[in-house]
């Protein structure tokens, strides 16, 4: 079954270029994966305007994104098969911290809708009765939840099989070996001269890397990885 990614915001053409991009955009023509960004305004119950905020209960600044055209919106998206797994996620500031343990385990999912709030947010109601659970990917607040659900998708996206050219590259990667970083990694040239003013500094790659001797080099990474970590 190809997996599916759905973001409901009031902005889908931001997210439609990242998406359709690199290794995600030839995810999608393999047919592995699906992301579609869905307008939140076509489920506004407002007809004329679109309308799909207003102001907050209790007073305050800026307006709330309202309940009806997230709901709206998660009944229509949301798959029919009853096969299928899927889960509703609220990008939210306020949410719990998204980790690499997460990624592990949305990947098993087979359909995630991505609900995005802008102004001061979405009505609670959402996030307590129809979301799933609310995730954030940092200690910081951006203008809107789709930056945070491309960055989701992109992170999960990597470990559906055959995404990736070669699996064996997601073994070594940061935060998948007990929670360490990737050692450093380089490339040709083997020495880099550095022009700083009138000075001159050759960047090397490490003597080890250049040894042929797996078993030193693996020795060297490890370190390495614990280093960063």
């Amino acid at each position: 079954m190809k997996k599916r990614f759905d973001i409901v915001t009031i902005f889908p053409d931001v997210c439609t270029p990242y998406a359709g991009e690199s290794i995600l955009g030839r995810a999608q023509k393999k047919k592995l994966i699906e992301v579609q960004a869905h307008d939140l305004r076509k489920y506004s119950a407002d007809k004329k305007h679109t309308r799909v905020d207003d102001k907050p209960f209790g007073g305050g600044p800026g307006m709330v994104m309202q309940v009806e055209p997230f709901d709206r919106a998660i009944r229509k998206i949301r798959t029919r098969s009853k096969k299928a797994k899927t889960r509703v996620i609220v990008t939210s500031a306020s949410g719990k911290r998204f980790t690499q343990q997460d990624v592990v385990r949305l990947a098993k999912y087979d359909q995630l809708i991505f609900l995005c709030g802008r102004y001061e947010g979405i009505d609670h109601r959402v996030e307590k009765h129809f979301a799933d659970e609310s995730l954030s990917i940092g200690d910081y607040v951006l203008t809107g939840g789709e930056l945070p659900a491309l960055v989701m998708i992109d992170a999960i996206a990597r470990l559906v099989p055959g995404v990736l050219g070669k699996a064996e590259s997601l073994k070594m990667e940061s935060h998948t070996i007990e929670g360490t970083l990737e050692y450093p990694q380089y490339t040709r040239p083997e020495i880099y001269e550095l022009k700083k003013g009138l000075r001159k500094k050759k960047l090397r790659v490490p003597d080890v890397l250049l040894s042929g001797d797996h078993k030193k080099i693996g020795v060297w990474r490890q370190e390495q990885s614990k280093k960063r970590s």
